[in-house]
């Protein structure tokens, strides 16, 4: 039985070739995301403006679909639906305006409440709260630092466990990762709420553990072939991992990509920015983060002087440019 093999043995890619072709698209892409960020602004859930959520039990599962289409259909405010444990809980989470008052969130929670009733007979409404603008400033607050400290963490963690020009490497990929999810929304104003920051941060660990094992693999190399020229060290090493990291990735995809289709209204903006941080992580890793190690002035020569072992000579493989 033959093993299915999506990238054939000895493939030589040259990758580095066109390095600064994709130096170029990154940048553009990277100001392009920054720039609908900043002029459109994201599309901010309850969790982060403030909001009212209303607690309901029914005597059965509803229907999230229906339930939702009758409270958008009310006129106040796109609803959020999320259910915890038992599925005839279901918390309802909506947007209040600025600066309302109790009567007209009390006229929120009624419109709310009666059009329930006469969908769902039998529905009961155990608990309603107001998050406050204060509380989501502190969410949004806690959101960054949580985001800013992963990847300064892992950077760091790259330098000392390599060499500087890995965290370096590292930081603009990962960097680069959070600013296209982020643009991503920008553009599609899809709704950003924790979910999403939960998210991107599963992306930031998706796309350093695609960083590492070719990391991992140039570091290997570098003391194999101490007299290998910098690019073609790169082409073998990105080409050696890279049916581990298609396999991965196309696995991982195919499994969001279901999540996505089939897991309805909650999942689907969870689901949308793991998909996008599967591409955008594997591209930077094998066309961003690993090249850009050429520019930052790392070679096998300086590197393996601390090496035990070396070969003196190794043939030249891949790319002359």
């Amino acid at each position: 039985m033959r093993l299915l093999k999506l990238v054939p043995d000895h493939t030589n890619i040259g990758f580095v070739r066109i390095r600064f072709i994709c130096f170029l698209v990154t940048a553009l892409l990277t100001l392009a995301a920054l720039g609908a960020t900043a002029t459109r602004g994201l599309n901010l859930g309850v969790d982060f403006v403030g909001g009212l959520m209303i607690e309901a039990q029914f005597p059965e599962a509803p229907p999230l679909d229906r339930m939702r289409s009758t409270i958008d259909g009310l006129g106040v405010g796109t609803s959020s639906l999320q259910q915890f444990g038992d599925p005839r809980t279901v918390s309802i989470r909506l947007p209040v305006e600025e600066g309302a008052d109790q009567g007209a969130t009390n006229a929120v929670v009624g419109k709310v409440s009666a059009a329930l009733k006469e969908q769902f007979p039998g529905v009961r409404f155990t608990r309603t709260d107001t998050v406050s603008g204060k509380v989501s400033g502190e969410l949004i607050r806690n959101g960054v630092l949580a985001v800013v400290l992963a990847v300064l963490g892992i950077a760091i963690f790259s330098w000392l466990r390599y060499e500087w020009q890995f965290g370096v490497s590292t930081f603009v990929a990962i960097v680069h990762d959070v600013i296209m999810t982020l643009g991503f929304f920008a553009v599609t104003q899809m709704e950003f709420d924790l979910n999403i920051v939960a998210a991107v941060l599963t992306i930031v660990g998706y796309s350093i553990n695609d960083k590492m094992v070719i990391d991992d693999r140039i570091r290997e190399n570098m003391r194999k072939f101490r007299q290998m020229d910098m690019k073609a060290l790169i082409d073998l090493s990105v080409n050696e991992t890279l049916p581990r990291t298609v396999m991965t990735s196309i696995t991982v995809g195919l499994a969001l990509l279901s999540l996505l289709l089939f897991g309805g209204h909650v999942l689907r903006g969870f689901s949308a920015a793991m998909l996008l941080g599967v591409v955008v992580g594997t591209y930077s890793s094998i066309y961003v983060s690993s090249s850009l190690l050429i520019s930052l002035g790392l070679e096998p020569a300086k590197f393996g002087e601390r090496a035990k072992t070396a070969r003196p000579e190794a043939e030249r493989i891949g790319p002359k440019s």
